[in-house]
């Protein structure tokens, strides 16, 4: 898959393509990431992208021309693609978004900056508007790479398998805890200590233990997860009966 991406920052781009363990899907091009500096479709001299919105305000907004220039020129290598701009006013991007994604060729990545972009190159241009959350940046930038990385993840040889089946929202619940050697800690003054399931080899309790836990942090924390989950047919009769048993 291919994902260009229109920016007047490249340089933020690099560092976070070449490491951790995404990087083997952006090293191997099963994520093919082009990046489009932006000022240089620009047609002054001062390589000029913004400009004063009509109307008056605070901020300058990105002008359409040198946008258009640049997907033009996307286009013209790539053919047609869905065109992504990251907004707040966007729908919120999600696991099954990530997956949609991560399933396809690819998207443009228009990176806003400013007060954001011309109306009319989003009515133009633009397929589709995702947001982080209730929450502003200040750009496209940083969104972009988290769909980025959500997205590299997914691809094969990048993770050791079945790992992001297990992540959050894999299976529309959160992620239960995890434990790691010492089996005894001191902190705090007191000892802590791995639930002894974890160390008993028995790997049918240990999966039962998991799901009880990603059920009971999901419930306690995002109840509108198991609403969904509940909907969508993903929890058992045994599901069903713990969730009976918490107190929240």
């Amino acid at each position: 898959m291919r994902f260009d991406v229109v920016t007047i920052f490249p340089e933020l781009f690099a560092p976070h393509l070449s490491q951790g363990v995404t990087r083997r899907a952006f090293q191997s091009a099963q994520v093919d990431v082009r990046l489009w500096p932006l000022r240089d479709y620009a047609d002054d001299a001062y390589r000029r992208v913004d400009d004063r919105p009509y109307g008056g305000g605070p901020g300058m907004l990105m002008l359409a021309e040198p946008l258009l220039r640049a997907l033009a020129a996307i286009a013209a290598e790539r053919g047609a693609a869905r065109v992504v701009h990251f907004t707040p006013t966007g729908r919120r991007i999600d696991q099954a978004l990530v997956q949609e994604f991560a399933a396809g060729p690819g998207a443009v990545l228009l990176c806003g900056r400013y007060e954001g972009i011309d109306q009319r190159l989003i009515d133009a241009a633009v397929s589709d508007e995702l947001s982080l959350g209730d929450f502003v940046l200040s750009g496209g930038e940083l969104p972009a790479l988290a769909l980025l990385d959500a997205v590299a993840r997914l691809q094969e040889g990048v993770l050791n398998a079945p790992s992001h089946e297990q992540d959050s929202f894999g299976d529309g619940l959160l992620e239960g805890p995890h434990y790691s050697r010492p089996e005894r800690l001191w902190i705090g003054g007191a000892e802590r200590v791995v639930p002894p399931v974890l160390l008993s080899g028995n790997h049918a309790e240990i999966a039962r233990w998991r799901r009880d836990r990603a059920l009971e942090l999901t419930a306690r924390r995002r109840p509108d997860l198991i609403a969904a989950a509940r909907a969508c047919g993903r929890l058992s009769a045994r599901d069903e009966r713990h969730l009976a048993t918490l107190t929240l």
